[in-house]
């Protein structure tokens, strides 16, 4: 009798948790090839003269720098405007921090498109979803989301 009314309890128990338990589904990063006509036709409807990298990223250099070429463990200064493609600001910054950021801890976008500089140098990126922040998206950014970029890189250590 013990025994069947602990059984009782773990399934009670068991059924309770099971209704409360979400099942995630898995999300689906696009690929670069998905969200390529989108990136052509912002980069067209812009005036932005897009270059496109193996990696699915496109880019417009606007100066090259003359100074220092980063690497992933290079420590970069920058200012930069970021935007999701309907205009609207995400994030800026008009003052480059006074730390900086090591390139390889930003998003892979980031990654590929600044060594394509100097400091000193500009660019525009318009990095696919799977280049940012996937499937997942990070607030204020949607999931799945192109988001451009213009890049000052002031200092490279």
């Amino acid at each position: 009798m013990k025994q069947s009314g602990l059984l009782m309890v773990i399934v009670m128990i068991l059924s309770l948790t099971q209704g409360c338990l979400k099942k995630t589904d898995a999300c689906k990063n696009k690929t670069p090839q998905e969200e390529e006509t989108t990136i052509l036709a912002y980069a067209s409807a812009n005036g932005i003269n897009a270059v496109k990298h193996s990696s699915g990223l496109y880019y417009e250099i606007t100066d090259p720098g003359t100074g220092n070429t980063p690497s992933p463990s290079s420590l970069i200064k920058v200012t930069y405007t970021g935007k999701l493609l309907d205009g609207q600001v995400f994030d800026q910054l008009s003052t480059p921090p006074a730390q900086g950021w090591p390139l390889y801890s930003l998003i892979q976008g980031w990654q590929i498109g600044i060594p394509l500089i100097k400091e000193g140098g500009s660019i525009k990126l318009i990095i696919p979803s799977s280049l940012a922040y996937g499937c997942e998206g990070s607030s204020p950014i949607p999931g799945n989301t192109i988001l451009y970029f213009e890049v000052n890189l002031v200092q490279v250590q």
